[in-house]
């Protein structure tokens, strides 16, 4: 039977990732994130992922078996289900007999790479917990198909992978179009979606900027690759004191009347109600998601 680390039932704002290295998990799990993804992937050098697979390994075995005095999710960033390395660390886990609440799959094209990754972990029947790192156009391409795959938990998109396949800037105009698709799809699929981190760590009005946008493009949250930005992608998602006494206003209006009604002289119908609604949810750090499929989140 597989131990879960860390089950929960909604999403998170904010994803720290970090190196799968001794010594980076407690700082980590303790900094505030509301996941703390262990990265195999891109942050450990080839010769070094075999004793990072095994010290992540160790660190979601000693999480399952302790979640006392800790916050979060503890999730896990495994490499790509087609190469070499991601196939080892499929076979790690699914012979640890662990199943992380959030286990990101990176380079996912096709259903079948969700798909792949669910049979060998055989968590096919339960929660869904893969999600799948978004981050090349044929991915962008695929999506209704990609996130109908029963696994799917959720996705995030991979800034830095998809500006290098394209040949873009990573910047916020040409990552408009695949952020914006991202996030649109995901919410169609009933799924959260987060943003890429921002790797600029001393460009804070950057941060600031981008993490607004992926507010405002429908993204449940987004990833951060240091501590310190956590407090700014969070407060970036939370709403104003204006915009939240709006909702607040319209929500409780729509309560009292049946059908279309006004607040402060404009119209408010159903489609306003919900928005409405979806912003009271982010004024407790809760991202807005689908009612049509319930999945736990981060």
């Amino acid at each position: 039977m597989s131990a879960v680390v860390a089950p929960v039932s909604r999403g998170g704002i904010v994803w720290l990732i970090t190196p799968a290295v001794p010594g980076r998990f407690e700082a980590a799990r303790s900094a505030g994130a509301d996941v703390a993804l262990l990265d195999l992937e891109d942050s450990v050098a080839p010769d070094g992922k075999d004793a990072a697979r095994a010290a992540a390994i160790g660190c979601l075995t000693r999480a399952a078996a302790d979640a006392s005095g800790t916050t979060g999710v503890l999730g896990l960033r495994l490499n790509a289900p087609g190469t070499v390395h991601g196939l080892r660390d499929l076979v790690a886990v699914a012979a640890s007999g662990l199943r992380p609440a959030v286990l990101l799959v990176p380079k996912v094209e096709s259903p079948r790479d969700v798909e792949l990754v669910a049979k060998v972990l055989h968590a096919e029947d339960g929660p869904p917990c893969v999600w799948a790192l978004i981050e090349t156009p044929r991915a962008i391409g695929h999506l209704p198909d990609i996130l109908g795959a029963r696994a799917m938990a959720g996705v995030v998109f991979g800034a830095a992978d998809y500006a290098a396949a394209t040949g873009c800037r990573r910047s916020s105009r040409a990552l408009w179009y695949p952020r914006s698709a991202l996030a649109a799809a995901a919410a169609a699929a009933g799924l959260p979606a987060i943003d890429s981190p921002y790797f600029d760590l001393d460009d804070v009005d950057g941060l600031r900027r981008e993490a607004q946008e992926a507010c405002a493009l429908g993204f449940a949250g987004k990833g951060a690759v240091h501590p310190r930005q956590l407090p700014l992608i969070r407060e970036a998602f939370r709403p104003s004191a204006q915009e939240l006494a709006d909702a607040r206003a319209a929500v409780t209006a729509a309560d009292a009347a049946a059908g279309v009604t006004a607040v402060g002289g404009r119209m408010v119908g159903p489609p306003l109600v919900a928005a409405a609604r979806a912003v009271t949810e982010r004024a407790g750090d809760a991202p807005r998601m689908s009612a049509s499929r319930e999945v736990p989140g981060v």
